[in-house]
């Protein structure tokens, strides 16, 4: 009584958010009529000007009344279609990061314009993100020519797409994507080689559509990368023959309420007679029971046409929320080869682990996320605790003029069904078009079956008919339309009354291929459907049928949410019996009684607002016991992510040739507002300042190498002494060239119109990368000398007694270095000193052997190998620990707890591990005769090359003037013979592949000579050094230290520091 008091004084929160948000609609609104008079010109012309003002320092939030009166203004002139007031109140909400709630029909898609244009106009990109490749590409293209028309490029991320149209999609200003896509490849990102390979951008903003279903729904099951594992198949089709004769309730109990199911004693038992095997519990059988509780899985709880469809041979899952195929998903753990063992088909390789993540990880590293769907107030709670997301709820922009009626509930299905095919009936024969709602591909089946028997006219949409899914549902409202369809099947796709004259259309003709036909069959059917549309709307609108009420409220408030559209008629109502999933499991034992102390014979239905309380009720445990699953997910998942950003931000430092004291992720810098301190500028005898010069004619080049190419390709001479194409460099390319050379990431975007700069950009960042790369290797060996000089030579213990022997052989063993301690003086530091200053001459040395490119290449490589290769091994001992946690309870201990702390002991070992391996192969690493000639060779052919480019440019007018081709045609050969000789100077070309490009580079020089064509300027080849060695090894392994190792700087740091302060 109360709340209500207060809701009628006060309004609810969101009629609170709203009055808030309404003075920015109303300047909206305002500046909307001094936008109309605007050429077309004038219009795209705002968006620069808003780019200007942002980079300027203005706020993005004062630029919103503007932006989103340019976006409505350029959706009414490019679709026909003028955002409504509510349409801006949501575009406001997710620009501030909420969760809109808006009714199916109130133009979602559009709403979202707003934001994604206001967002990225920042150049940082913004994503929708939604649930199929249909939405996405069809939302991409409709909307797409808004965005287009003020000026921002569109891109789509879809299954199936090439590396290169991925890497294009993201660079787009919007990129329109599957909540699958955007998930994977993040993860594949993060097994890439290079990152010149990698595809997506930083996660900026993002709207999720359709954010119940990706982000609640969808959150139980993570995103998987798997590779084959060596584990044999024969077992599973063993174990899948035992399987049928174990009974229910005898052999092994059913929890259908938890989905899980176990062996009896007696089941065990009758196991380890069928199998042959003593004791099914033993060590050495602890497959075989992994196998036995798969397969027991697979018979009992994973039910054909529920959960998966058998097609060409193979098993594909079904989505449980969508209906939808996914293709190309399988279960983890062996449960997928044991449902392949069941249905006899070939059984694929057992998968391993190589990457995971779940939504709820993923999402949360975007710096801002939106969300918007039909219905999110019942998952408000769910949003906040774990995305810390608040929900408003947008008002419709005409009343809803829907009929939800009470549900009917029968004793058994079969009654249930009978009655559902009569009111189906009832409808068609009057002409009120019909969506029948079910909850998996089998009872869509029955009800297709039934209604075929009824010679009733209908289609049936579910996963076994998804390509058809946007064409059914969006002709479902046609008079006499009967469509059965899976849950939330068509779930994007409005359904227009009438019938929607563009699909009709396009079912005939192409709009691409035949516009002119298209155009006039589409005038045609407007008009039809318009005529249809009077008629269905008189007969009462769409009337939705649901079969069985999903375990969650949100499902069915969806389904019901296909009717009365903009204000439009339409009518619910849901059929149910006491045999449907939802009631026998949770809980309709009152109803259930009443109807047996009332005798009702099956066809007479109870029908009582009683009735639908307890079904709420019984939804409501569900939706309870699916929150408890998820957030115990997240928790248990949260201390992977932890490891996995730490992992992750390594592995990217080292590819983008970063070293920085400590390893923030980008997320934990942006959260902590941490003041990383400069990169180190000095690293043995080499400086930034010192490495530019030595780095300058190479890299100068590399440039003019990639200037002349631009000229060529433009039509223009490339024999210039200092070659820059009029409209600059391609920025890209030439970061991709510099990045193959040197293993260093240098963004030239800002100056790429100015030679000085590009080079002075490039040699800035190279040297400092340079010097960041050698100062990881330095002091990854000095904390080694550090801490093996410190535990056998403990401060508080008496110099008598320390163990310098046992630090000179680990200085034999681990380093190589034969080191005499008889005269040490007894000062801890001073023991470190002398060990270190001995291992820091050996690996110059080394450096020096190898050269510096090839030494840090060299480096990177082992890095990558070795985290690659620790992380797939810590997955699965983290998997493995997982499955055994839960047993800790019966000790009296936190599951959670445990975890968290024995998950950090194997991270810690890992992360262990890979410093002592790479320590190990570093050490290890020998130039070959060959590795040292090519060496050798590779610093004379640069030598000979940058003479040969001066003489070139010298002589470039002289031979403009005579078109001479003989000493052009020798410098070819030269070059040719050069490169065969394999004086390549870097690991990335093979033979092959030098004999290749020699073979071009004569042909463009002899093309160019005699001025055929105007072909392309002559290659330079350049040692290549393929990509870059990088940061985080120190601060990572000090943080898993002990607490005090975590908190001191490095020594080595410490003491240089000292040094060139005295020196100063």
């Amino acid at each position: 009584m109360f709340k209500r008091i207060v809701k009628k004084v006060f309004g609810t929160k969101h009629d609170r958010q709203i009055k808030k948000i309404m003075p920015l609609v109303h300047r909206i609104n305002d500046l909307e009529k001094t936008l109309e008079p605007l050429s077309e010109d004038q219009l795209k012309a705002k968006t620069g000007e808003f780019k200007e003002r942002l980079d300027k320092g203005e706020p993005l939030d004062s630029l919103l009344p503007e932006a989103y009166a340019v976006v409505r203004e350029a959706s009414r002139r490019v679709l026909g279609m003028r955002h409504y007031d509510v349409q801006m109140i949501g575009g406001i909400a997710m620009h501030r990061g909420m969760v809109l709630e808006m009714r199916t029909g109130e133009g979602k898609t559009l709403t979202a314009t707003s934001a994604l244009y206001l967002n990225a106009l920042t150049g940082r990109g913004a994503h929708l993100i939604t649930v199929n490749d249909y939405l996405a590409s069809r939302d991409a293209e409709w909307m797409g020519e808004i965005y287009n028309y003020l000026g921002l490029s569109v891109g789509t991320i879809v299954n199936g797409m090439f590396h290169r149209e991925r890497q294009k999609a993201y660079r787009a200003d919007i990129t329109y994507g599957t909540n699958n896509e955007f998930g994977f490849d993040y993860l594949r990102d993060n097994m890439k080689e290079t990152i010149e390979k990698y595809v997506q951008r930083e996660l900026h903003y993002a709207i999720v559509d359709e954010v119940d279903s990706i982000l609640i729904d969808e959150a139980r099951t993570p995103l998987i990368i798997s590779g084959e594992s060596a584990k044999p198949a024969a077992l599973y089709k063993t174990v899948d023959k035992a399987i049928p004769s174990l009974r229910r309730d005898l052999d092994y109990v059913v929890d259908e309420k938890a989905g899980t199911v176990q062996l009896t004693d007696a089941g065990v038992d009758r196991v380890e007679r069928l199998l042959g095997c003593d004791n099914l519990y033993a060590r050495e059988n602890v497959s075989l029971k992994h196998h036995v509780d798969q397969a027991l899985r697979a018979h009992v709880l994973y039910k054909r046409d529920v959960k998966y469809l058998v097609e060409g041979g193979e098993i594909v899952i079904v989505d449980e929320f969508t209906g939808r195929k996914m293709s190309g998903r399988r279960w983890s753990d062996g449960l997928h080869q044991a449902i392949e063992a069941k249905e006899n088909v070939p059984i694929q390789p057992e998968s391993q682990t190589l990457a995971t993540i779940t939504y709820q990880n993923y999402f949360r590293m975007y710096e801002k996320l939106a969300g918007m769907t039909g219905t999110a107030d019942t998952e408000a709670e769910e949003f906040h605790k774990i995305y810390n997301l608040e929900c408003i709820v947008v008002p419709t922009n005409r009343p809803i003029a829907r009929d939800d009626m009470d549900d009917v509930v029968y004793k058994n299905e079969k009654g249930k069904f009978r009655a559902v095919v009569e009111q189906i009936r009832e409808c068609h024969e009057r002409g009120q078009p019909v969506l029948v709602g079910t909850t998996s591909v089998d009872k869509s089946q029955v009800i297709h079956a039934l209604l075929d028997r009824a010679k009733i006219p209908h289609s049936v949409l579910n996963a076994k008919q998804h390509q058809r899914e946007a064409y059914v549902v969006a002709q479902a409202g046609r008079k006499h339309a009967v469509t059965v369809a899976t849950n939330m099947a068509g779930r994007g796709t409005d359904i227009i009354l009438g019938g929607n004259p563009e699909m009709m259309a396009k079912a005939h003709f192409d709009p691409e291929e035949n516009p002119e036909e298209f155009a006039k069959l589409h005038e045609g059917l407007k008009e039809q459907c318009a005529a249809e549309k009077k008629e269905v709307l008189a007969l009462g609108g769409l009337f939705i049928l649901g079969t069985e009420r999903h375990e969650s409220r949100r499902i069915d408030n969806q389904l019901r949410g296909r009717a009365g559209r903009q204000g439009d008629p339409g009518g619910s109502r849901f059929f149910l019996s006491l045999e449907d999933d939802l009631m026998r499991i949770f809980g309709a034992d009152r109803i259930t009684g009443l109807m047996e102390r009332l005798g009702m014979e099956e066809d007479v239905p109870i029908e009582a607002p009683m009735v639908n309380k307890s079904i709420e009720g019984a939804q409501e445990k569900v939706e309870a016991m699916h929150f408890d699953t998820r957030k115990n997910l997240f928790e248990y998942d949260n201390v992977m992510n932890e490891q996995r950003k730490a992992i992750y931000a390594l592995r990217r430092q080292i590819l983008e040739g970063r070293y920085q004291p400590e390893i923030l992720d980008d997320e934990a810098r942006k959260e902590q507002q941490a003041k990383l301190p400069p990169p180190p500028d000095k690293s043995g005898p080499h400086t930034v300042a010192s490495l530019r010069e030595t780095m300058r004619e190479r890299t100068v080049a590399i440039i003019d190498h990639h200037c002349r190419r631009r000229l060529a390709d433009a039509g223009l001479d490339p024999d210039v002494s200092e070659p820059f194409p009029p409209d600059g460099i391609l920025a890209h390319d030439l970061t991709h060239d510099l990045y193959r050379h040197y293993g260093s990431r240098v963004v030239l975007d800002d100056v790429a119109t100015d030679r000085a700069k590009v080079i002075e950009r490039s040699l800035e960042v190279i040297a400092s990368s340079l010097i960041q790369q050698r100062e990881r290797i330095h002091d990854l060996c000095y904390e080694h000398v550090e801490r093996t000089v410190t535990e056998l030579c403990p401060e508080d213990v008496h110099p008598d007694e320390w163990d310098l022997e046992g630090v000179e052989e680990e200085m034999k063993t681990r380093f190589y270095i034969a080191v005499d301690l008889s005269d040490v003086d007894d000062d801890i530091n001073a023991l470190v000193d002398d060990c270190w200053g001995q291992v820091e001459a050996s690996l110059l040395e080394r450096e020096q052997e190898f050269g510096l490119y090839t030494f840090l290449y060299q480096i990177r490589r082992i890095y990558l190998r070795e985290i690659d290769e620790q992380w797939i091994a810590h997955l699965k001992n983290i998997e493995d620990l997982r499955a055994g946690i839960g047993l800790r309870g019966y000790a009296n201990r936190d599951p959670k707890n445990t975890y968290k702390v024995e998950g950090f002991k194997l991270f810690r070992d890992m992360w262990e591990s890979i410093s002592q391996t790479v320590l190990d192969d570093v050490l290890q690493m020998r130039l070959s005769e060959e590795d040292r000639r090519r060496a050798e060779e590779g610093a004379e052919y640069e030598s000979t090359l940058t003479k040969a480019s001066r003489r070139r440019e010298r002589g470039a007018a002289a031979r403009r003037s005579s078109g001479s081709l003989d000493k052009l045609d020798a410098a070819a050969k030269a070059a040719v013979a050069k490169l065969k000789a394999g004086n390549i100077g870097g690991p990335s070309l093979d033979p092959a592949q030098a004999a290749k490009a020699a073979m071009a580079q004569r042909a463009r020089l002899q093309a160019q000579a005699a001025k055929a064509n105007q072909a392309a300027a002559p290659s330079v080849p350049v040692p290549t050094t393929d990509e870059t060695i990088l940061k985080a090894q120190a601060q990572a392994l000090a943080n898993m230290k002990s607490s005090k190792g975590s908190k001191k700087k490095s020594g080595r740091r410490k003491r240089r520091k000292k040094a060139e302060t005295e020196e100063v």
